[in-house]
Parts: structure tokens; C-alpha cells; sequence
């Protein structure tokens, strides 16, 4: 990678497992600069519209959560890639099986 730093946000539902996992691991990569969010309004960060126009890509965990981004935020996604990692709803936060799952999911971050 140049210079440029990665701009990721990783979605799940609530935002206390899944997407704050991944948050945490690709944070650790030089150049990258994550952040989570959740689509329910329970979430501990609920997604809003000025983190889908921060985010460079998009990572959901689940195909419902993409439809939940497409039919709210639709118009702010644009070219945005919204990319689905399906990784079921069954880990802890930090899980070391999550964790192996996400580096899996970026071989370019994690070779």
C-alpha cells in the first residue's frame, strides 16, 4: 500500500461482538484506520450517514445488514463497495476463532 490509509467501517447488528472485533484487528494494520458501527438503534455506535461518507469500504457480517444500509442510507452509498464478510452471529468479542475468520477475510492485511 502507498500512503493512503484505508478508511473501513465494519457493521453488524448491534455492534457489541462481530464489527467491534474487526474494528480492533484491522486497526492494528499500518495504514488502515477502522471503525464499527451496528444497523439496530440499540447498537453501542449506530450507524449514521457520516460514517458511511467517511468509510473508503464497507464490510457487513451478514447479507441483512446490507439490506439494511441499502434501504437506509442508499443514496450515500454511490460507487461506495459494501462488502459482505459472512461471519455468523456466534463469537464473543476478541473470539481468537473471530479474529482468525477476519484476518482470513483480508489476506492483503494479514498474507
Amino acid at each position: 500500500m502507498s500512503g493512503t490509509i484505508a478508511r473501513l467501517l465494519f457493521v453488524c447488528t448491534r455492534n457489541r461482538l462481530r464489527s467491534p472485533t474487526a474494528e480492533v484487528v484491522l486497526n492494528s494494520v499500518d495504514r488502515v484506520t477502522a471503525i464499527s458501527a451496528g444497523t439496530n438503534n440499540d447498537a453501542e455506535t449506530p450507524l449514521s450517514g457520516d460514517l458511511i461518507l467517511w468509510a473508503d469500504s464497507i464490510y457487513v457480517m451478514e447479507t441483512g445488514h446490507r439490506k439494511k444500509i441499502t434501504q437506509k442510507f442508499g443514496p450515500l452509498l454511490k460507487e461506495k463497495p459494501v462488502r459482505n464478510l459472512a461471519i455468523p452471529d456466534n463469537y464473543k468479542f476478541m473470539d481468537p476463532d473471530l479474529v482468525a475468520i477476519i484476518k482470513a477475510r483480508f489476506p492483503a492485511y494479514f498474507p
